[in-house]
């Protein structure tokens, strides 16, 4: 009988004790966890992220800290950790936490338009995904990459066409580099190299042509135009007299390229750099900025037209009145010199 109470005490013990501990591991992994008033919340973690790391990523927005390390411990996660972008959403218990960190990396969109250098893009870039700016221009300027795909330090920026594409935030700088090239790849497909090659020229040129439609005109509709003023002079052997050229060159050599210039001068047209396409002949050594897809298919599908010149048209902001030959262009030219001249603009 004594013998009875002992097993049963032991029993009941064990089974309280099972109980209490079955409370605290339910409590550990399946009691809501979060301590933020938003639907969700977004954690990034960093590549090759500690324990340490983790816990302070995720102690801003859990109740518990404690709980949580001890379910991550549990559960592995501690010993695999993953870099990326991950949701955590309100009222999640540890369980759900774990399991959203150990497999929810997340895409995030990353867009650029038409940056004027590699170093701009970098910068631009580096606030999006986890690599950071240093990294990139690295990658980007890194010579056997350049040699290997048929670019040079003068088109370096050609392989980024400006757009929205989606990356997971923990993309090295190496990842992203390929990946854009890849999708410039995709880009020039068979019917725009078809098209590059019936108005004569190599993608590379398209791009360099295409950033100069790109700052003259940011009306999408007048592109083709302006294109099909340029490819004339190309086809004719007469300079591009493009002045976003020259901005472009005079931003080169101060190799400041904030510097804002809205007006070309005289004494800037004689200015020795093969980006002066006043004095230089043919299309510069490469872009001037990174066109957009509509500045590219404008060079690629320009409007057929006898036009040889334009100015700024100033009685219809933003578009430009075009000529056939220098006389009709001078008289339109009249009106934009009065014009700026009465802004007071001198630089």
């Amino acid at each position: 009988m004594y013998i009875k109470r002992i097993l049963l005490g032991i029993v009941l013990f064990g089974l309280i004790g099972g109980g209490i501990f079955a409370y605290m591991i339910y409590g550990i992994f399946f009691t809501p966890n979060t301590s933020f008033n938003n639907e969700e919340a977004f954690i990034y973690i960093p590549s090759n992220a500690s324990e340490n790391d983790i816990i302070e990523q995720m102690s801003p927005v859990l109740k518990d800290i404690d709980a949580f390390k001890s379910a991550a411990k549990r559960k592995g996660y501690l010993d695999n950790i993953k870099a990326g972008k991950y949701k955590v959403k309100e009222g999640m218990n540890n369980n759900e936490i774990v399991n959203s960190l150990r497999s929810g990396n997340l895409p995030v969109k990353v867009s650029f338009n038409n940056q004027e250098s590699v170093y701009d893009l970098a910068g631009r870039i580096a606030g999006q995904i986890e690599a950071d700016s240093v990294s990139l221009v690295k990658v980007f300027t890194d010579i056997d990459f350049l040699k290997a795909n048929g670019f040079n330090d003068d088109n370096l920026i050609s392989p980024y066409i400006p757009n929205s594409y989606e990356f997971f935030w923990n993309t090295s700088a190496t990842g992203f580099r390929d990946r854009m090239l890849t999708e410039y790849k995709r880009f020039w497909n068979e019917s725009r190299l078809e098209k590059a090659k019936k108005i004569g020229l190599q993608p590379n040129e398209v791009i360099a042509l295409a950033s100069i439609v790109h700052k003259e005109t940011a009306k999408v509709d007048e592109r083709p135009t302006v294109a099909g003023v340029y490819l004339n002079r190309l086809r004719t052997r007469m300079l591009l007299q493009a002045d976003p050229t020259v901005i472009y060159a005079i931003k080169k050599e101060t190799g400041n390229f904030d510097t804002i210039i809205k007006r070309v001068l005289y004494k800037d047209l004689e200015m020795n750099s093969p980006y002066n396409t006043y004095k230089y002949g043919g299309l510069p050594p490469g872009p001037i900025a990174m066109p957009d897809i509509t500045a590219i298919d404008a060079v690629l599908n320009p409007k057929k037209h006898n036009y040889y010149y334009f100015v700024a048209n100033v009685e219809k902001f933003g578009y430009h009145m075009f000529a056939e030959n220098l006389a009709q262009h001078n008289r339109n030219k009249e009106q934009y010199i009065r014009w700026i001249n009465a802004q007071k603009i001198n630089r």
